[in-house]
């Protein structure tokens, strides 16, 4: 997983699928309407336009996108908007963004207008997410207030076109390919000859090619954000963005400063890193929580990893290791293999509800079976049940890719690889590290974004939060951005990644909505705890 794949800051619900998509004609001649608050010369068109709402059910591009649909409340309501394909050519090719909406209630209160959201990743759907929200995650007093609005970012899930890299089959395949964990000569070329096939796939496949991959950047996801905030009718943007949602965020602050209301950042991605340094604290972060589930286990009579802390990392690789030449078979004729069950592993330390299922996952391996993890891995990469993938992963490494200078040199690849398994000892296969380079050091396309602190003047102070055990993005990334920002650090003590709106915190939850509401932020320093 070192070499080719992140892991993905955004996967902050484990078990419950947060993916939607909507699919429908792009309207290349969007109806006008009014505009609201400011518009840049050239695009009026789009910052004026109409759009159309109607049910969501119809859109469903895959079985996560159907479970985030089948209970959504009445009234929840999905639409399609248009932005350029490029920026500098508004006259060219367009694009659309799938949008979900649930409006505000009328129970009582002056109405504030929309909250955008967006969950993470680079991939994750906010559609989805905001679905999943209308179902009960909503806060009542934001739901009366706010109309909840989530977006699949360009070239992501519902949006138009899709990034499509690998066909189902292909990602199942590169699910069992162990050349990533060989430091031979031999599997580096092929790594290296995979890497660079990745991307030439990517521009073929996808719509539009190396246009469409040129503009996928957080650069242009905050540009169709201004849009959508006009569209939406709001003067100024109230947003909430989670993991990579953050970066999102504060983006939109430095080019749009005078167009935010309100911005809650919710495990802050570190604006400073370069893609091998946001590895290497990834991997500090699960190796701290790896070391907090087994104090865990160890204490439970049934730990798969026995009963002595100090030893469960080296019992954890006798359980996996043995999986890099004999995957596991399971009765419906797959096989789970290193990478699955080290993926399983990883996705159920984002929470620590689900330490139970990841100690079952790992008993079972002990007897030869995989199913759990399997199920585990699956969810986290969003894998239907008959076998199609959400395209979220594809698009993680596509935004990467032109949001970060690539690694491009194979010593230095190798040295961070060597610190992020020193740092997360669990993830450690054995073999010596490869200094093979990943999909984007052969990106078609050049980056279009650089690691640095956000230049921001002059915007309402942010509502930062930050997880003391965040296993994704390390807590210090959320200090630092809130000083960045100017704004104010709200610390939760827990072991998960993000957690407003999402970890039932009282304490986090009502200090977020009192925020949005009035803009009131929380006493410097507050802390809230897990329980």
């Amino acid at each position: 997983m070192l070499t080719r794949k992140r892991y993905l800051p955004g996967a902050t619900v484990l078990l419950v699928a947060v993916l939607a998509a909507c699919s429908g004609p792009a309207s290349e001649s969007p109806d006008p309407t009014a505009p609201a608050g400011p518009v840049p010369e050239g695009l009026e068109t789009y910052y004026s336009q109409q759009l159309d709402w109607g049910e969501c059910a119809p859109y469903a591009t895959s079985a996560y996108t159907q479970q985030a649909f089948s209970t959504v409340p009445e009234g929840v309501e999905c639409a399609r908007m248009t932005v350029p394909l490029d920026y500098s050519e508004p006259d060219g090719e367009t694009v659309s963004l799938g949008l979900l909406r649930q409006p505000a209630d009328d129970g009582g209160g002056e109405p504030l207008g929309s909250a955008v959201i967006n969950p993470g990743g680079p991939g994750g759907s906010g559609m989805s997410r905001a679905a999943y929200m209308a179902q009960g995650e909503w806060d009542g007093r934001l739901a009366e207030r706010f109309d909840l609005v989530g977006f699949d970012p360009r070239g992501v899930q519902a949006s138009e076109p899709a990034v499509d890299c690998f066909t189902d089959r292909e990602i199942d395949a590169d699910r069992n390919d162990v050349d990533e964990y060989d430091g031979s000569p031999e599997a580096v070329a092929e790594a290296e000859r995979e890497a660079r096939e990745y991307g030439r796939q990517c521009a073929e496949r996808t719509e539009h090619g190396e246009e469409m991959l040129a503009n996928l950047g957080t650069r242009d996801v905050a540009r169709d954000l201004d849009v959508l905030r006009s569209v939406l009718g709001d003067e100024k943007l109230t947003y909430i963005g989670w993991s990579y949602g953050t970066r999102i965020g504060y983006t939109y602050a430095e080019r749009f400063p005078g167009n935010v209301r309100a911005l809650v950042l919710d495990g802050a991605v570190d604006p400073e890193q370069d893609a091998m340094e946001s590895l290497v604290a990834q991997y500090e972060g699960f190796g701290d929580t790896f070391d907090q589930f087994a104090r865990w286990c160890t204490g439970r009579e049934d730990c798969a990893l026995g009963n002595d802390p100090a030893g469960a990392v080296g019992a954890y690789q006798d359980l996996t290791r043995p999986l890099l030449d004999r995957p596991v078979e399971l009765p419906d004729g797959r096989v789970l293999s290193y990478e699955d069950a080290t993926t399983g592993t990883i996705a159920a330390l984002y929470d620590d509800q689900s330490w139970p299922m990841l100690n079952r996952g790992l008993t079972e391996l002990a007897q030869g079976q995989g199913a759990t993890l399997m199920m585990l891995a699956d969810n986290y990469l969003q894998r239907g049940p008959n076998g199609r993938y959400s395209n979220m992963h594809e698009a993680l490494t596509a935004v990467n890719c032109v949001d970060e200078p690539p690694v491009t040199d194979p010593e230095r690849n190798a040295e961070m690889q060597r610190q992020a398994l020193d740092a997360a000892e669990f993830l450690d296969p054995g073999l010596p590290p490869s200094s093979a380079r990943g999909p984007c050091a052969f990106w078609p396309v050049d980056h279009t974004s650089k690691p640095r602190l956000p230049d921001v003047d002059g915007i309402p102070p942010p509502l930062v939060i930050s997880s003391t055990g965040d296993p994704a993005t390390p807590y210090e990334a959320g200090v630092n951005l809130a000083e960045a920002l100017g704004g104010r650090l709200l610390t939760f003590e827990g072991a998960r990644h993000g957690a407003f709106l999402a970890a039932g915190n009282d304490c986090i939850d009502e200090a977020g909505a009192e925020y949005l509401i009035s803009g009131t932020l929380p006493p410097e320093g507050t802390r809230c705890g897990t329980a």
